[in-house]
């Protein structure tokens, strides 16, 4: 499985986790592999060190966010699905240093797979303004 693949099932677990808010996230990360039939270990190690490493750093991501957002909004207007790819890009370039390029590029192509036509924009601007900080 490529990295690709892996980034876009993390993706897929993030967003679902944004919509049921369950407390017991290694049984959640198991039953994602296993209803994916994912049997790849370096899969399944990247998809649980990524959830569990948003999950630990969960109140910088979201400040990361925040901060570069437009005075008037709030993450609570953020669709959940960007929120999921925007977690995922933000975890992988200030905590798992993944070249910012690469991460910032495939947050895009997530974008304009699976949230809706201003996403990708949304994504690109987010993750733009974070990078400058850092």
């Amino acid at each position: 499985m490529n990295r690709t693949t892996m980034r876009e099932n993390a993706f897929k677990l993030i967003y679902s986790l944004e919509i049921q808010q369950s407390d017991n996230l290694e049984e959640q990360i198991e039953l994602f592999i296993e209803s994916n039939e994912i049997k790849d270990k370096e899969a399944k190690k990247y998809i649980e060190e990524v959830i569990l490493g948003i999950k630990e750093k969960q109140t910088d991501i979201l400040k990361a966010i925040e901060q570069n957002l437009k005075s008037d909004w709030k993450i609570s207007r953020i669709s959940k699905m960007d929120l999921a790819i925007l977690k995922l890009a933000i975890y992988e370039i200030k905590y798992n240093e993944i070249p910012y390029k690469v991460a910032i590029n495939e947050a895009v192509e997530l974008a304009k797979k699976y949230g809706e036509d201003k996403s990708k924009n949304f994504v690109n601007g987010i993750l733009a303004s974070i990078v400058k900080e850092i």
